[in-house]
């Protein structure tokens, strides 16, 4: 089997990946697009690995690695996602400028983003 196969699959996962992220603004949807840019990554580590006949799969053991980041990744930004869904009632990203702080430079105190507050 030839390399190209695996790698053009794993750039067409990672574009579309890439989009997701940039394009959405549904913040699980967003998730998704990054566990797709990860498993991109993931194809291109096994496929690395059998083409170069390692005898310690190093990519096989990386990728392993790369999914048990990947699980806690997630498990975290879907708490996140959900805690912030409970808050706002909803999972908007262009909504979630709201929480933003802005420093004063008269006292250096953190001081709440009224300018999305003005513009409502």
């Amino acid at each position: 089997m030839h390399l190209a196969y695996p790698a053009v699959l794993a750039v067409l996962l990672f574009c579309t990946g890439l989009y997701g992220v940039l394009a959405r603004r549904n913040a699980i949807l967003v998730l998704m697009s990054v566990e797709l840019m990860l498993n991109a990554v993931n194809l291109n580590l096994v496929a690395f690995d059998v083409w170069l006949r390692d005898t310690l799969h190093a990519g096989q053991t990386l990728t392993l690695f790369t999914i048990a980041i990947a699980a806690a990744e997630i498990g975290i930004g879907l708490a996140i996602v959900l805690l912030v869904y409970r808050n706002r009632g909803s999972s908007d990203i262009d909504r979630l400028r709201d929480l933003a702080e802005t420093t004063d430079a008269a006292d250096g105190e953190p001081q709440p983003d009224t300018t999305a507050e003005a513009a409502a």
